[in-house]
């Protein structure tokens, strides 16, 4: 069985969490950015990991230009010994291209699971896990 997390070291990582969060829902890219000790996403129906600030900032630039109304709110949040599993809904209107895909002007609004991976209170990677055929539904690119 595993040692409970400290209390103090579970309050460190979810303010580094919301603290992310909140920089996404402002589209402040740079304070999204300065909330990693080293910049890292897994988005995972998208395939390769995004390593470095300025493939970290690219892959968020790109998201906020698709979705320029872009929203994440953190639903529920999982701790674990070197992981904080979030619930999290995001939803925005698909103005821009996005991943290849030309402006749908449509809504989404799709549930995923990240997994903030940490190094004590040291943010190392976010990975993301969504079901892509249901943001595909919502954009209007599949039946």
């Amino acid at each position: 069985m595993h040692d409970a997390i400290a209390p103090d070291l579970r309050a460190r990582r979810e303010a580094v969490i919301r603290a992310h969060a909140d920089a996404e829902n402002r589209h402040d890219v740079e304070a999204a950015l300065g909330t990693f000790h080293t910049p890292r996403y897994e988005v995972v129906p998208l395939g390769e990991p995004i390593d470095g600030a300025a493939n970290v900032r690219a892959l968020l630039r790109g998201l906020l230009e698709g979705f320029p109304d872009f929203r994440a709110e953190i639903e529920r949040l999982h701790h674990s010994d070197d992981a904080v599993a979030a619930e999290i809904r995001i939803s925005g209107t698909h103005r821009g291209p996005w991943a290849g895909i030309p402006p749908t002007g449509r809504r989404i609004d799709v549930p995923l699971l990240s997994l903030f991976m940490f190094d004590g209170d040291k943010l190392e990677c976010e990975k993301v896990y969504f079901d892509m055929a249901t943001l595909m539904r919502q954009l209007g690119v599949v039946t």
